[in-house]
């Protein structure tokens, strides 16, 4: 699997796309808001840039992406509200892989420009210069100190390849309970050669003193065998071995199949920064969210129905993964699996309601 090629969200507004099935990362945005705007707050607590340049790394397409985007400049905002001083240009970088929904995005910006600039003013608006940026964010992106803030939401437990020596995990899509001690280790250590090498690359591009907020899954203990690491996988391995019992799938083709991702635990995190050694953690927290996000203490109107929740899950998956899949399995299994996926996964949850385990950290480049 060459994962730059087939690592995209499903693109367009339809039913499947990820348009249409990113509640889930919207309900981990606004968890991670608050530090977000406690990052800018104190970067800018004494002066702001005439231009403040940031990049949303991952930014993928839908409604999300410009969300990020309006916080940002809605905390901006204030702060020169406050400081009595000019609002400042923004330049803004989108990043994703070439094969993310780019169109999407840049259809969105006119309404994007016009909103703020009945919210704000005209002159807010103008002063926001959006663009996109190709490529993957294990390679360089931008000039050597050129920016002032880089942000990634549920990017980063996407490996830059699947680990190599892995080929025993037979019947497994991903790390599992039943999988052999290298899997682990090579899963470990390929997250580790890669956030090393993002963090590198990211401290070459940003400014001293520039900050970096991250958010991205993870998992409660140090046993990558936990429920939270695994469990969300096997059910997908197990509803595509379904589909190989029905003559649907070849069961080799899932045997050679894994997925390019990990959860890691936060003290996994924290070490391989501080080895690293290009930035300072200022905070580093863990929260967790409802498999269906729409399960929340917050939503008042929600009535727990299997069937749906099961479905709300496989919408989300699928929007994510599916052109991984389809490169691998062909498109015909898909509606199948995917309805098989929210059977299992709605069964799971008449049990227990299992949660994501999300890390979220801000950081400052060293002096």
């Amino acid at each position: 699997m060459v994962v730059e090629s087939v690592l995209c969200m499903n693109p367009g507004d339809g039913e499947t796309s990820y348009a249409k099935n990113s509640f889930f990362q919207k309900a981990v945005l606004s968890k991670a808001r608050p530090i977000l705007e406690d990052t800018i707050k104190d970067m800018f607590s004494t002066a702001l840039p005439t231009c403040f340049k940031l990049a949303d790394l991952g930014c993928s397409s839908g409604p999300n992406t410009l969300l990020f985007v309006s916080e940002i400049m809605d905390v901006v905002y204030e702060l020169c509200q406050q400081q009595n001083c000019k609002l400042p240009e923004f330049q803004v970088f989108l990043n994703d892989l070439p094969g993310n929904d780019f169109n999407t995005v840049f259809k969105s910006l006119p309404f994007f420009y016009e909103k703020f600039g009945e919210e704000k003013g005209d002159l807010y608006g103008q002063r926001c210069y959006i663009s996109g940026v190709p490529g993957s964010f294990y390679h360089r992106l931008f000039p050597s100190k050129s920016l002032h803030f880089f942000h990634s939401s549920y990017s980063l437990h996407w490996l830059s390849k699947v680990p190599e020596g892995i080929s025993d995990n037979k019947g497994n899509i991903y790390m599992a309970k039943a999988s052999p001690p290298n899997v682990f280790k090579a899963y470990l250590e390929q997250f580790q050669k890669d956030f090393s090498l993002f963090l590198r690359l990211r401290s070459e591009e940003i400014i001293q003193g520039g900050r970096v907020v991250l958010t991205f899954l993870g998992r409660s203990i140090d046993d990558p065998r936990s429920k939270d690491c695994c469990l969300f996988w096997e059910l997908l391995a197990k509803s595509l071995l379904d589909l190989a019992a029905k003559g649907l799938v070849v069961e080799a083709d899932i045997d050679t199949f894994n997925l390019p991702y990990y959860n890691p635990y936060e003290g996994e995190v924290r070490e391989i920064i501080e080895m690293e050694g290009s930035f300072d953690i200022n905070k580093l927290e863990t929260f967790a969210i409802n498999w269906d996000a729409n399960d929340d203490i917050s939503n008042k109107n929600f009535v727990f129905d299997k069937d749906q929740c099961g479905r709300n899950v496989a919408n989300i998956v699928r929007a994510v993964a599916e052109p991984m899949l389809v490169s691998h399995f062909g498109d015909e299994i898909m509606d199948e699996l995917f309805k098989r996926y929210a059977e299992h996964v709605g069964e799971h949850l008449c049990v227990e309601k299992t949660k994501h385990i999300n890390i979220v950290l801000t950081m400052t480049k060293k002096e």
